[in-house]
């Protein structure tokens, strides 16, 4: 997973490929159940669980990471932005810290919303 994220960053400035790293490695530390895998063709790096399937994505952008909840019109949080009918995402600039508590709450709604 590791050498794919690097493949998937490479073009981007190196502050968003940081961030992307910084941000993959947080949502394996607070959810160690999710499996990570590449998507090369779109751009990111996709995150399920064993029992509640997809959850959620990280897609590096020219100024900031992405990081998509599949359902996250059905998650509460102020962090999360998108008027979409079901997918919501929270936008990360290089610079500012990663919520670690905010976003193990958001993965473990995700996670029993389909579980």
């Amino acid at each position: 997973m590791v050498a794919d994220l690097l493949q998937i960053v490479r073009s981007f400035p190196q502050p968003v490929a940081d961030l992307s790293q910084q941000l993959a490695l947080t949502l394996l530390s607070v959810r160690p159940d999710l499996d990570a895998k590449a998507r090369l063709g779109w751009g990111s790096v996709n995150y399920r669980h064993p029992v509640a399937g997809f959850v959620c994505a990280i897609f590096p952008m020219e100024d900031h990471v992405s990081l998509v909840f599949e359902h996250g019109r059905l998650l509460s949080s102020p962090l999360l932005e998108g008027d979409g009918k079901q997918v919501r995402f929270i936008r990360f600039v290089p610079g500012t810290p990663i919520p670690e508590d905010e976003i193990a709450i958001l993965l473990a709604e995700a996670i029993a919303l389909k579980a």
